[in-house]
């Protein structure tokens, strides 16, 4: 059996996930801040058995993810989903930023990744597949042009995904030597809370189920030669 465990688990592309993998009969460690009102999930949790279990996690404290660390043991966990994200503040722009702001949006898109997978080292070492993923932005991308989205470009989000992309990469690298096999991926411009009004007006942009239909599949097929490989939800490479 799968052990599949999610970050930020209680709604958008984290639910999406978790439901998605429930149905394939993963067991499924669905991790957000405040369980109790996390009404999808709960639900979720309800439905599916003893397959699905809700952990609370706060991904910015270290003392939280200790925890989860000393509730898990020793279990295996065979893909570890690092989803938990913010947009950041409005004022992150060439005329303004938010500096408090702005750190805050990097200890949760980019540091907080790195921390979660450090405590579950282990954990994953002990897993069949051994699969960390990280779920980016394109916005995290150098080398993409994003300024004719209908979204406003914001710097600290950008700026947190590319960390997190660098960081997960090196990890690739350093650990490739323990079976571990690291997914960077961009899961699309989706219609959720965090893409807000622009998503929701964007033909382009997708249902939180499409994408994470599309990083499921991306994960199933993670390989040595695709780990630490930049990638979108459809496969596609993404230039740094």
């Amino acid at each position: 059996m799968t052990t599949v465990l999610i970050t930020g688990a209680n709604q958008g592309i984290g639910l999406a996930l978790a439901q998605q993998y429930a149905a394939e009969e993963a067991d499924v460690l669905g991790c957000c801040i405040e369980p109790a009102t996390a009404a999808s999930l709960s639900e979720l949790a309800s439905l599916s058995g003893s397959r699905v279990k809700i952990i609370k996690l706060d991904v910015t404290d270290e003392t939280s993810i200790q925890s989860l660390k000393d509730e898990l043991r020793d279990q295996p966990i065979d893909i570890l989903i690092n989803n938990a994200g913010i947009i950041g503040p409005e004022n992150q722009s060439a005329n303004c930023i938010d500096a408090e702001g702005w750190m805050t949006t990097l200890r949760v898109n980019a540091l907080a990744p790195m921390l979660v997978a450090l405590a579950l080292r282990d954990n994953l070492k002990r897993g069949y597949e051994k699969k960390l993923v990280a779920i980016s932005s394109g916005l995290g991308s150098t080398s993409i042009d994003s300024s004719s989205t209908l979204a406003p470009i914001r710097y600290a989000y950008c700026a947190s995904k590319a960390a997190l992309n660098n960081g997960m990469h090196a990890l690739s690298r350093d650990w490739a030597n323990e079976g571990v096999l690291v997914g960077i991926l961009a899961p699309g411009f989706v219609r959720t809370s965090m893409g807000g009004a622009a998503a929701a007006a964007d033909p382009t942009s997708i249902s939180p189920e499409e994408s994470a239909s599309g990083l499921i599949r991306r994960i199933a097929e993670l390989t040595s030669a695709t780990s630490g490989v930049f990638q979108n939800y459809r496969g596609e490479k993404i230039p740094w």
